[in-house]
């Protein structure tokens, strides 16, 4: 009876547009555990401060509070909202530890009604609004469940091109000693999966490059160290044909990288789908255009095809009472240029267009679905603050804050470019993206930002009227 009323509570909560969930999506570094520690911040301080004059329900006075309350599904770990809290408001300031793992927060936000129904029965309202953390890492693995272990291969394959292909001469020549026809040979296949694994880290780690998967390989979490992650893409398929290699017997080491790749595919990638991405009502995609730009030509061109392929395995179309009970989809998406502070201000239209160069097709497709969709440039937590400097009695606009170093730095990091960049701005190498650590913040102020509550307002402010 108790399970049966807390679903009726779930099923009512829906029916009355009380309950949201948010996906919080962005590769590795792009700011998702920043966000998400500010997202709750601002709205814990919304009915104390007039830091979110963009958000309507704060401007017009009607948020009444906002709490953390115990989350649906007790299985896994609660966002560790008030470590990252620490570590913000610690001295020097160091931002949270990024996610290794899933986490889940549910927030509540009680607000006065403006119109509709609510405003006639109830001098209050709750929305319920559901947050789900985990790596960047993880979403790369979510295109596997299109392919095959020799799709995936040949995908692979085609991949090797600039510094990948420098950087697999390694792990390949491992590779090149297998049969695939030959019976099993576990030592060889856990040996090359591991120069296979240190291939992806470098990948990741020194040339900046996002397109790093299986995700899990790099952040294996509880799977560190199982037969799951011993497998690899087969890169030389020139020298079989499909046929030979559908017909290999059994217990061949073909048969076994197949059979791994699957309970991989099914067990670990399509779970993770199933019990995190299929419910989503609302997203937000997060996106470090800087970062890319700085570590050059592979690194940002790597970053554009990561983008595109995950955008492809969430669900769009609009919503209505029916699907948001039993088929919910995403119904609005807010792509997010994040660390705007970390440029000077009048570049932010640029960071803008530049990220709405890169997301064009999908933005196109997404319209199709008839989706709300909005564009900007953000800063989660702010690192910097915008000035000028006077060099050689000339005025330029320029951030200061302190790095990563704990020095004290005043500069013009650079113009971003309004287009997908040509060859002759890689050339040219013009960007001087730097590393901050978080502004000074009290415990009874919310933490500072950029456009968090331009944010806001468009995830959640129609559902607090």
């Amino acid at each position: 009876m108790s399970k049966l009323a807390k679903e009726m509570n779930r099923w009512v909560s829906r029916s009355m547009d009380r309950h949201v969930k948010l996906a919080v999506t962005g590769l590795s570094r792009a700011g998702k555990t920043a966000f998400i520690t500010s997202l709750v911040n601002q709205c814990l301080h919304a009915s104390t401060s007039d830091k979110l004059p963009l958000l309507s329900a704060s401007r017009e006075g009607r948020m009444i509070g906002a709490k953390r309350v115990p989350q649906s599904n007790l299985s896994i770990p609660s966002f560790t909202y008030d470590d990252g809290m620490d570590s913000l408001l610690s001295d020097p300031p160091t931002w949270p530890e990024p996610t290794r793992d899933v986490s889940e927060l549910r927030l509540a936000i009680k607000f006065k009604p403006k119109s509709g129904v609510l405003k006639h029965f109830q001098d209050s309202a709750t929305l319920f609004v559901d947050i789900v953390d985990y790596p960047g890492e993880w979403l790369l693995d979510l295109p596997l469940l299109d392919m095959d272990y020799l799709a995936w291969s040949k995908q692979q394959q085609a991949n090797l091109t600039g510094h990948r292909k420098v950087l697999s001469e390694a792990w390949l020549q491992e590779a090149k000693q297998l049969d695939p026809l030959a019976p099993v040979d576990e030592k060889k296949l856990a040996r090359i999966a591991d120069a296979f694994t240190d291939y992806l880290h470098t990948c990741k780690n020194e040339k900046g490059l996002h397109w790093v998967q299986p995700g899990r390989f790099v952040l294996p979490g509880e799977l560190a160290g199982a037969p799951v992650l011993q497998f690899f893409p087969f890169m030389f398929l020139h020298k079989y044909t499909e046929e030979e290699l559908a017909k290999a017997k059994k217990g061949s080491n073909i048969a076994v990288l197949k059979q791994r790749y699957k309970h991989y595919q099914q067990n670990v990638v399509k779970k993770f789908y199933n019990d995190h991405f299929r419910h989503f009502d609302r997203q937000i995609v997060l996106v470090d255009c800087l970062q890319p730009l700085n570590a050059g030509e592979n690194s940002f061109n790597d970053m554009r095809q990561a983008i595109d392929q995950l955008m492809h395995s969430f669900q769009y179309g609009k919503s209505s009472l029916l699907k948001r009970l039993f088929s919910p989809k995403i119904d609005k998406v807010l792509f997010a240029a994040t660390k705007a502070d970390h440029v000077t201000p009048e570049q932010h239209p640029n960071m803008v267009s530049l990220l709405q160069q890169m997301i064009y097709q999908t933005w196109q497709e997404t319209a199709y679905e008839g989706i709300k969709m909005e564009c900007m440039s953000i800063a989660s937590i702010q690192a910097t603050t915008a000035g000028m400097i006077d060099e050689d009695g000339e005025i330029f606009a320029a951030i200061s804050g302190i790095n990563t170093a704990q020095q004290p730095m005043m500069m013009f990091p650079g113009e971003v470019p309004k287009r997908i960049p040509s060859k002759a701005y890689w050339e040219t190498e013009p960007f001087n993206f730097m590393s901050f650590q978080p502004l000074k913040n009290e415990n009874d102020r919310p933490l500072q930002h950029i456009r968090m509550d331009k944010a806001i307002q468009f995830l959640l402010g129609d559902k607090l009227i």
